[in-house]
């Protein structure tokens, strides 16, 4: 039996606290009186995986069961998230191949010929064949790559269609051969309350013609938080598109969830409360701190993300996507919902070396700001962890570093578009359909690696909802330069951010520490 929650205050027998730097962790020491917020210790997987799915698909919530669905010449579709989930990616195999190769099984049963499979990456970078090998695992790769495996295009004009309008005049343009085919399968890990359900299909395979609608700043200044559905302005988007979707096409939906076995064994310290560190974890800790601090900065990025997540599987739900997906977030709840009784002046988050948008490349300062004050400041219910007013501080070196391949529009956005302004509102009005309709950007994102034009917009209004919250963001270790380009300040230490939170909060402000990865979500009374 897993203990929940907890919620820590901090006194004179704490020990020193972990927490995330970018492509490293450090030890540091909270004020008394502090409190921190930790996860829900670790769920048990389920004990027969295999079985497990092939329950889900044969006794489906809301649904006819899977092989019902089937029949020869039909034309099926496979879609299955990108590698933007889980974080870090899991190690083989892929909860995401054990149930595609189900289906596929289930599929040559019934005589089933005419069967494709779509990575649901909209505006991302493709993925290279051996992520998508990942993911999929070496069988089904062989035998549908590249012809019937491949990324979603989301700039392929011949390869889209206009389902139709919701009642807000919002447009749904969608992969046209998912569109036209006689049943969707979607394949899902949902690692936050944020993932999965509505979003799965309206956004993962949609056009920017059809993002643009809950991809703005008004909906993300109104989406408090993305990780609480009901008070979220962006998922009421994502409802009302998926309503249409519902209405014209069979969508067979598959969730899963997963434990908070975030890091392997040998950093299995980092999963733990550290009072309760044996003298091998402490071991553990210090001979990875040395370590991840003599090695070269291009070998430490290399070493980090090669990190592959023993995660165990807590639930597989399929059928009806409303109906799995209200199952699943009772799933993400309870591995991961803390109550915490009411906000404080202050916030502290250590943001790691991974988010969505970085997997095998590099976590440039636009990023940095949408993982700091978009994911982990939304990591809430209710309200958030800090006080209107009050201060957000991140631990992140914000380097002003940027993948050429993956992130070129970052880079101009980072030098041209900041330069000028950081309000996301006049970011939006000014430059935003510029980036996203320039011809050279879009072939970057058809032909090479890289993320669309307007992608570095998009993580800009992720955080647009904490920029209206917050009085002051300061980054402890943050690069001086860089930071001051997002209109962010710098702190050495946790004392000197302190201090210059004080002219904010005065010199004794509460304090709340997000005590994150494993994922933690704070339920704020």
């Amino acid at each position: 039996m897993s203990r929940p929650g907890f919620v820590l205050e901090v006194d004179d027998r704490t020990p020193a606290l972990l927490v995330h730097e970018g492509e490293g962790f450090r030890l540091e020491r909270l004020p008394l009186g502090s409190r921190v917020i930790y996860p829900p210790e670790s769920l048990p997987p389920l004990e027969d995986l295999d079985g497990s799915i092939h329950e889900a698909l044969t006794y489906p919530l809301g649904s006819e069961p899977l092989p019902e669905l089937l029949w020869p010449g039909m034309r099926l579709t496979i879609v299955f998230d990108d590698l933007s989930l889980p974080l870090p990616p899991m190690a083989a195999p892929d909860v995401r191949q054990r149930i595609i190769e189900h289906v596929l099984e289930m599929a040559a049963a019934a005589d089933v010929d005419d069967v494709e499979l779509l990575a649901a990456n909209a505006l991302h970078r493709r993925m290279t064949p051996d992520e998508l090998k990942h993911i999929v695992g070496d069988r089904v790769f062989r035998s549908f790559f590249p012809d019937h495996l491949r990324n979603h295009d989301a700039e392929d004009r011949d390869n889209l269609v206009e389902v139709g309008h919701t009642r807000h005049g919002e447009v749904i343009e969608i992969n046209r051969r998912a569109a036209e085919s006689d049943l969707i399968v979607y394949v899902n890990i949902t690692l936050t309350a944020m993932n999965g359900g509505p979003k799965s299909v309206s956004v993962g395979l949609a056009s920017y013609r059809s993002l643009l609608h809950h991809h703005n700043v008004h909906t993300l200044r109104h989406s408090r938080s993305f990780n609480d559905p009901p008070n979220s302005a962006m998922h009421h988007s994502y409802h009302r598109m998926a309503g249409v979707l519902g209405d014209n096409l069979k969508i067979f939906q598959i969730e899963t969830t997963l434990n908070n076995d975030t890091f392997p064994s040998q950093l299995g310290f980092l999963t733990k409360r550290e009072w309760e560190w044996t003298l091998r974890d402490q071991t553990a800790y210090l001979a990875a701190k040395r370590g991840n601090d003599l090695v070269p900065a291009k070998r430490r990025r290399w070493l980090w993300h090669r990190t592959v997540a023993p995660y165990g599987v807590t639930s597989v739900t399929a059928g009806d996507p409303a109906e799995v997906h209200d199952v699943t977030l009772r799933n993400v709840h309870r591995q991961q919902l803390t109550e915490v009784d009411g906000p404080a002046d202050v916030g502290i988050f250590g943001l790691p070396y991974i988010c969505p948008y970085n997997v095998n490349s590099i976590m440039n300062p636009i990023l940095v700001m949408s993982l700091g004050l978009g994911y982990f400041f939304n990591m809430y219910r209710g309200q958030p962890i800090v006080r209107p007013g009050g201060v957000a501080i991140y631990y992140h070196p914000v380097r002003n570093e940027f993948h050429p391949v993956h992130h070129p529009s970052y880079i101009d956005f980072f030098e041209e578009v900041l330069a000028e302004t950081t309000d996301p509102a006049a970011i939006e009005a000014k430059y935003e359909e510029q980036f996203a309709t320039d011809p050279w950007y879009i072939h970057l994102y058809r032909n090479s690696y890289a993320y669309h034009g307007v992608h570095p917009f998009y993580m800009w209004y992720w955080g647009a909802h904490a920029l209206e919250h917050l009085g002051e963001v300061i980054f402890v270790g943050g690069d001086r330069h860089t930071t001051s380009v997002m209109g962010f300040r710098t702190a050495s230490t946790l004392d000197d951010a302190l201090e210059i939170a004080s002219e904010r909060v005065g010199r004794s402000p509460s304090i709340n520490y997000l005590h994150a990865p494993p994922m933690t979500m704070a339920d704020v009374r």
